[in-house]
């Protein structure tokens, strides 16, 4: 049996914290080895050459990214693909607005009456600044309350509450309120 791998590149330290807890659990069934790569911080031409490593290899990968104030996925991919050189509209997969958007996707009524936030439906909206002033006074960092979201993250929530997560799980076959796809 041949190994099969997948590199998921993420944004910064909040993503690859996101990604370890929630989203690697979900292709482990798939793959031998999940791997997190944090890319912001990378110069374009290491991605580039780590992207085209991976490939030559044989190996998976998606990218992920914020839209941050990009219009739509098709500007942000497009923004991408002229930055990363070697990358193609099917391996990037947008965040819709940050991934805090993410992380507060998976809360349930109760969590966020527990947590002390303002109850919400949809998630899609959620940027960093919003986040940060919905964090509690109780929680000593921002990394605290990231741990204790992520404590009571409910699948089935996130994808109810998050219009570019569930398009993310069900474009890749992971998970849905109905159960793990296969």
């Amino acid at each position: 049996m041949t190994e099969s791998r997948l590199f998921l590149f993420v944004e910064g330290n909040d993503d690859q914290r996101f990604f370890s807890r929630i989203v690697v659990p979900l292709f482990r069934e798939r793959y031998s080895s999940v791997e997190v790569i944090s890319y912001a911080s990378m110069k374009t031409a290491n991605v580039c050459r780590f992207v085209r490593s991976i490939r030559d290899m044989g190996y998976d990968f998606l990218l992920f990214a914020d839209i941050d104030e990009v219009r739509n996925v098709k500007g942000k991919k497009a923004l991408l693909r002229e930055r990363y050189c070697t990358l193609t509209d099917d391996r990037i997969v947008v965040i819709i607005k940050e991934i805090e958007s993410w992380y507060l996707a998976g809360l349930d009524d109760r969590s966020q009456k527990r947590l002390h936030i303002q109850p919400f439906r949809t998630t899609d909206y959620i940027t960093k600044e919003l986040f940060n002033r919905m964090i509690p006074p109780e929680y000593t960092s921002r990394i605290a309350f990231m741990v204790e979201v992520l404590n009571r993250y409910s699948l089935s929530e996130a994808e109810a509450r998050n219009r570019s997560f569930v398009y993310f799980v069900t474009h890749y076959h992971l998970y849905t309120s109905k159960g793990v796809h296969r």
